[in-house]
């Protein structure tokens, strides 16, 4: 939550806190099924009405229902309304016998019980069948004007190659795989080929530091690594073989590293390291698929989690795949033969539902975005938009913030017809974002969906669409639920709130198929982490460079501000006057620092590799220590 007022920045470490004022979410959530909001509503129902009609109908037993009527279902016979769609949605071995088992409070969520299938069946194979041809991936790649295309053919082919590669090498069924590579169609293959042979797989930002990567092979405990010499990103060369060298020395559980070849510079090669398309070469082109049990796992992703220790978050087979399906297609309005562009990295949640799984699932057309925002210029995302004919656009506020900044020629010059749906993923996008996104690049005519989710719930939760036909969209809203999702409201102890004009904690009232089941390794953690009441909030606060500002006023001030505009049980116990916030080099605040420094457990930080500058924790840490004498002193 950011808070201005007197030129203060407040950030509260809780979970997150909202509260509804006359129909409204605060963090930009709103619900439709209560009071409309008053100020500052523009609405954009005049367009997109193809969003608003659920076509193709989600299953022959619901065909012909409006959104209100599925949402309603959803949320009230969840059997009957995810079991019908799951069986005319996804490619069985055995039919499941049961839609669900779940108790939420100990964490127990089960989906589909008694079925098993293949994913990357319902990914790839599914589609060879019907169209073999269709584009599966467009790799853009970081050089712009040499994008790469790759058939469903093409994929599956590569993947049992890649599958029958690991199998060769003793990876079976179980097994954990890192995957250590930048936005590659060999990444994508790689992560199809683990769910073809029933291995697990955990794919590591390829920014991440060698450390980094350690801490997450270590707690996986993976049997192999798939990496590249270098990857290459905004006309620069960047080794990574190094960086896996550097961390396999500390994970005796690696037994393979397989070095794929995304340029052509020489690297090294050690006794575990084996050329991944040498080795692929001479492998079969088909690979039997392993059935799998719809809640065996698929993947693990590591989030940094409050204690530095990397969570590794677990989704499995067919909730997961179903979910990033559905979303993929009725949140952003994917019609046959689109062409979908989340540009969003592999190594995060947003890359495997909505680069690879979802789309995939669907038979999609999905781009491969290796570049940056501004290489060669800041006309970079718009320019493959036209030459792409981009129709769906996904993107990070943090990166719509960034190009802002540039001249409105920069996107003007490029056609951008082709686009239908644009998508906001990742943070909050704020006002002047939201405004310019729609405006500058969607020329006012494109829905624009902010969508709410995490790493945990596996797929967009909250968003404006799907919707009634002509519902509006609220500008930095994400306004509706998707099916099966149940936003609660949440006081300090556990205990729900109805009503308008009541604040507290935002919940998700009960499970859903794309939910995380657990932390690899962890189940305790797991439940005290996200099915337990939430500690009352810190607040560290930075202040403007006015040395006029009293600092003593100003906590004043902010207690005052949470209490009236979120609520009295919200306000923070201490408020800590800093300098500047520990944030990554992209921007974004490493939260989990202040929790450590909240809660006094500084000792074990984690890794701090990602930090712009490393040395703000330690200003960070004597400012509480200074805040902390002062308190004793008073009491």
């Amino acid at each position: 939550m950011a808070a201005h007022k007197n030129g203060s920045l407040i950030h509260i470490i809780n979970r997150a806190s909202v509260f509804f004022k006359n129909g409204s979410y605060r963090k930009r959530i709103l619900l439709t099924s209560l009071k409309p909001v008053q100020c500052q509503r523009r609405t954009v129902s005049s367009i997109g009405d193809r969003n608003t009609n659920l076509t193709p109908h989600l299953s022959s037993n619901l065909a012909g229902w409006s959104y209100n009527e599925l949402y309603e279902l959803s949320v009230k016979d969840p059997e009957t309304f995810w079991g019908s769609i799951a069986k005319e949605r996804l490619t069985w071995n055995k039919p499941f016998d049961q839609v669900r088992d779940c108790e939420i409070t100990s964490g127990k969520i089960n989906w589909f019980l008694g079925g098993q299938l293949n994913v990357s069946v319902n990914c790839l194979d599914v589609h060879v069948a019907k169209h073999p041809d269709r584009v599966a991936l467009i790799w853009e790649r970081d050089e712009p004007g040499t994008e790469v295309k790759v058939t469903y053919r093409e994929l599956l082919e590569t993947t049992c190659r890649l599958a029958n590669t690991l199998k060769r090498h003793g990876v079976n069924k179980g097994d954990r795989v890192a995957i250590y590579m930048p936005v590659l169609p060999i990444a994508v293959a790689a992560m199809l080929a683990c769910a073809r042979i029933g291995a697990v797989h955990t794919v590591v930002f390829a920014g991440f530091s060698s450390e980094a990567l350690a801490g997450r092979i270590q707690d996986a405990q993976c049997k192999a690594v798939i990496t590249c010499n270098q990857g290459v990103r905004g006309g620069r060369f960047i080794d990574l073989k190094p960086t896996v060298d550097a961390a396999v020395k500390n994970c005796p559980t690696v037994q393979h590293v397989f070095v794929a070849q995304r340029t052509s510079n020489p690297t090294p090669m050690g006794k575990l390291d084996i050329p991944l398309e040498e080795a692929m070469a001479s492998e079969s082109a088909q690979c039997a698929p392993e059935p799998m049990g719809s809640e065996e796992m698929l993947f693990m992703l590591h989030t940094s989690g409050s204690t530095g220790k990397p969570k590794g978050i677990v989704h499995t087979q067919a909730g997961y795949l179903l979910y990033a399906a559905l979303t993929h297609q009725y949140v952003f309005d994917y019609h046959p033969g689109d062409v979908f562009g989340c540009v969003a990295d592999i190594g995060w949640v947003t890359g495997h539902s909505y680069v690879v799984y979802g789309p995939l699932c669907n038979g999609a057309t999905t781009v491969l975005f290796e570049s940056t925002p501004v290489y060669p210029d800041p006309g970079r995302y718009w320019e493959t938009v036209q030459r792409l004919g981009i129709n769906q656009f996904y993107g990070a506020p943090t990166a719509i913030r960034l190009l802002l900044k540039y001249e409105e020629s920069w996107v003007k010059k490029y056609d951008r017809s082709s686009l239908k749906t644009l998508g906001s993923v990742g943070e909050p996008i704020n006002h002047e974002a939201w405004e310019w996104f729609y405006n500058v690049v969607g020329d006012g005519r494109c829905p624009l969906v902010d969508t709410w989710w995490q790493t945990e719930t596996g797929g967009v939760c909250i968003a404006p669409r799907p919707a009634e036909k002509g519902a509006e969209i609220v500008p930095a809203m994400a306004m509706r639920p998707f099916f099966g999702i149940q936003p609660v409201l949440m006081e300090e102890k556990g205990k729900p709130i109805s009503g308008n004009d009541v604040s507290g904690a935002l919940c998700i009232g009960q499970p859903w198929p794309g939910m995380a089941r657990t932390i690899f390794g962890d189940h305790k953690r797991f439940v005290d982490a996200y099915f337990k009441p939430y500690p009352v909030p810190f607040a560290f606060v930075v202040l403007k460079e006015d040395p006029s500002l009293n600092h003593t006023a100003v906590v004043k001030e902010l207690r005052g501000l949470v209490a009236t505009k979120i609520a009295k049980y919200a306000v923070p116990d201490h408020f800590l006057v800093v300098k500047r916030l520990p944030k990554t080099r992209s921007g974004k605040i490493m939260r989990r620092i202040l929790r450590k420094v909240a809660m006094e457990q500084t000792g074990d930080l984690g890794d701090v590799s990602t930090l712009d500058d490393p040395s703000v924790v330690t200003e960070i840490i004597k400012a509480h220590a200074q805040y902390k004498s002062a308190v004793i002193n008073y009491e």
